[in-house]
């Protein structure tokens, strides 16, 4: 009832800002003797102010219950004192006024063990520090449009001091008196832009104040042993349970010991890969500490990459799910590049080989210090953009000496230059997976092509049986969405996905696995609200290495700092 009372008042308080005889009416109906109910007030501050509330009762804030119950409670008060007066009380609306906010008093106290969630510790701090901070750079700020903007004919009149607090002014109020500064008249959309610059620090300290908490403790060497431990013995379950020692997840343990689930924390969002790691009778023993962790901390738990096997499980835990795409698994012996359905494949991989392209397959123990150094210089070289990729099916190191069990693959051309490099992590025993791909572009076209097969057909060489490719978003939507007989949706939104695919690699990624005749593993996004998908979305493309970190500064952030230990 509280967050729907704070949702319907930020929608009545935005539609008056923008509905300008409803914004005076309601104005009006908040002067002199008359009071509305608990923050309703013409605006788009007013309008945020209570967004936000809303946005953080709705994720259960302690922080937000005891900003509410305090203003609640004060506004009841104020109004129960003013009730007692005849001029006051002879007007219903008062009443009314009242009534909804000793209401929604009531509903907080009722409800004081639904708000369970906990901020970061530093976010008061934070909060004093941007609202002071901001303060400083927007009064300033506003006091240079004035600056430049003033055209009183008596500008000379008004001394910075004066233009300063005409600026700090407008940041409270449009409707503030002007009257008492003389030398000062700014045009209208001046006024408007500072009192817009007020809203801007708004967000930004009530950000700060219900910001959740983000530092998590990283894998410590004890949790990756731990996790190495059960890797060795239930590793050949999931593709992508190696990925899991990525050294910026944390991780949740089963009482047994016998399970985890590896996590990291992205936008509020309790961000899983893959399945559990462990035995998986013991899953359930970790998925609920994971879940009680995410519940106490307002974090939205969602899973990335689940196999459905795992999705069952957690479906039973509460979560819901959306079938992402399907992963590319090539069984060695089944793997031929006889026959006329791999004629295509078979002439591009000879043509390369007839250019004289060589590959060569080593553990990484195998490798020298010296030779690793310069194929992570080449493979950095040869990297797309400044930002290190991926989360769910990435490493995130190369040549890391605690990685020895991990395939390289080095192609090097006619002239013995190195022109490309693959990255396989290990899959139980006797499998890899698929971490990193990188190559020269002035290379000849096909060369990865080349060096998967290459992988396929001298696999007794390192003895492995199965390899994971990559993951094919919305695979079964290319490939269902061309057959004969599709139905219009089914062809729409191939049609979607085919646009897209001109700035992100959706069909080209299908296309480039169908041609190997994989097995294809659905994997699943299991989240808890439909509402969160969005938000579920915006983390996981940020810890997918897609988007830039919005918010504060990263010298504000605690984590900043503690994610460099």
């Amino acid at each position: 009832m509280a967050v729907w009372y704070l949702r319907a008042v930020t929608f009545v308080n935005f539609l008056s800002a923008v509905w300008v005889s409803l914004g005076q009416d309601l104005r009006r109906h908040n002067t002199e003797n008359f009071f509305t109910p608990y923050l309703l007030t013409a605006g788009f501050a007013s309008g945020v102010f209570t967004m936000f509330l809303a946005i953080t009762m709705r994720r259960r804030k302690r922080a937000a219950w005891i900003l509410n119950l305090v203003l609640s409670g004060l506004f009841l008060l104020l109004f129960a004192f003013a009730m007692c007066f005849a001029e006051i009380r002879q007007y219903a609306q008062n009443w009314v006024s009242l009534g909804l906010t000793a209401l929604f008093v009531a509903a907080l106290l009722v409800g004081r063990r639904e708000f369970y969630a906990k901020g970061d510790r530093s976010n008061p701090k934070l909060a004093a520090a941007v609202a002071a901070g901001g303060l400083l750079v927007t009064s300033l700020l506003a006091a240079f449009l004035v600056t430049v903007t003033n055209h009183a004919h008596d500008d000379y009149r008004s001394t910075f001091l004066d233009r300063w607090r005409y600026g700090t002014m407008r940041l409270v109020s449009l409707a503030a008196d002007d009257s008492r500064f003389a030398g000062i008249a700014t045009p209208g959309w001046v006024n408007v832009t500072i009192n817009v610059l007020s809203t801007v620090l708004l967000c930004a300290v009530l950000y700060a104040a219900f910001r959740s908490r983000r530092a998590v403790d990283p894998l410590s060497e004890d949790d990756e042993a731990r996790l190495r431990a059960l890797l060795d013995r239930h590793g050949e379950r999931d593709s992508l349970g190696y990925f899991a020692l990525r050294r910026e997840k944390s991780v949740v343990w089963s009482p047994t010991g016998k399970a985890a689930v590896a996590y990291r924390v992205v936008s509020g969002v309790s961000l899983a890969s893959g399945d559990p790691i462990g035995d998986p009778e013991a899953w359930p023993g970790a998925i609920e500490p994971w879940l009680a962790e995410a519940r106490e901390h307002g974090w939205t738990p969602a899973v990335m990459g689940a196999s459905e096997e795992a999705g069952t499980i957690y479906a039973r835990h509460g979560l819901d799910a959306l079938e992402l795409g399907d992963e590319a698994i090539v069984e060695i012996s089944d793997f031929t590049l006889e026959g006329r359905a791999m004629r295509t494949v078979r002439q591009a991989y000879n043509r390369v080989k007839r250019a004289g392209y060589e590959v060569r397959i080593r553990r990484h123990h195998d490798i020298p210090a010296d030779e690793m150094a310069y194929l992570l210089e080449r493979a950095d070289d040869w990297r797309d953009g400044a930002t290190e990729r991926g989360f769910s099916m990435a490493l995130g190191r190369l040549g890391d000496p605690a990685d020895g069990e991990c395939v390289m693959l080095e192609c090097r051309d006619g002239d013995g230059a190195l022109r490309a490099v693959l990255s396989f992590v290990p899959w139980g025993p006797n499998g890899l997976s698929l971490d990193l791909m990188r190559r020269d572009r002035d290379s000849e076209n096909g060369l990865m092509e080349f060096m998967v097969i290459e992988l396929l057909q001298r696999a007794a060489e390192i003895q492995i049986t199965q390899v994971s490719l990559n993951f094919a978003m919305f695979r079964s939507v290319f490939e269902r969405g061309s057959r004969l007989g599709a139905g219009p949706v089914l062809r729409l939104w191939r049609s979607l996905l085919s646009f897209f695919s001109r700035w992100w690699q959706i069909e080209s990624l299908y296309r480039a696995n169908a041609k190997y005749r994989p097995i294809w593993e659905p994997r699943f996004l299991l989240f808890e609200k439909s509402g969160d998908l969005l938000r579920i979305g915006i983390a996981a493309a940020r810890a997918e290495g897609f988007l830039e970190a919005p918010g504060l500064p990263k010298w504000l952030h605690r984590t900043h700092l503690e994610s460099r230990r």
